[in-house]
């Protein structure tokens, strides 16, 4: 891991300044780090569509952002991830969590979630793509 962090944006700040913040922020990413691919889940929501719509949006500025700068886009559904990091489809977060710390060194303190989770679909790209 080189390295890691989870976007936050503030929530008095309208959905549209928002989008601009993520957008900047993965934008400076890309122009530092360099990136070979861009990696990313497939969205699945059954329950509050306002919300996938904004996850949605979210997603959409990041693949955006990736595709100005030319990188290939990849995507992985949940089950995948769970299969190539866990070995067993059903795995729940704790046993994705518990595998990511295995597989690779960790020497920043991570405190989401969602950061466990993209370091795990970014394991999942490096077990599954071939060239």
């Amino acid at each position: 891991m080189i390295y890691s962090t989870c976007i936050q944006t503030k929530r008095e700040e309208s959905h549209s300044q928002r989008i601009l913040s993520i957008g900047s922020t993965i934008r400076s990413y890309i122009e530092t780090y360099n990136p070979e691919a861009l990696v990313t889940e497939t969205l699945f929501f059954n329950k509050n569509q306002k919300t996938a719509m904004h996850v949605a949006e979210a997603r959409g500025v990041v693949i955006y952002e990736g595709g100005l700068k030319g990188l290939p886009v990849f995507e992985y559904t949940p089950l995948q991830v769970k299969i190539a990091i866990t070995g067993y489809g059903r795995g729940d977060k704790n046993q994705v969590t518990a595998m990511v710390k295995n597989l690779i060194e960790i020497h920043e303190a991570i405190t989401f979630d969602d950061e466990y989770d993209a370091l795990a679909i970014g394991l999942t790209h490096f077990a599954s793509y071939r060239k």
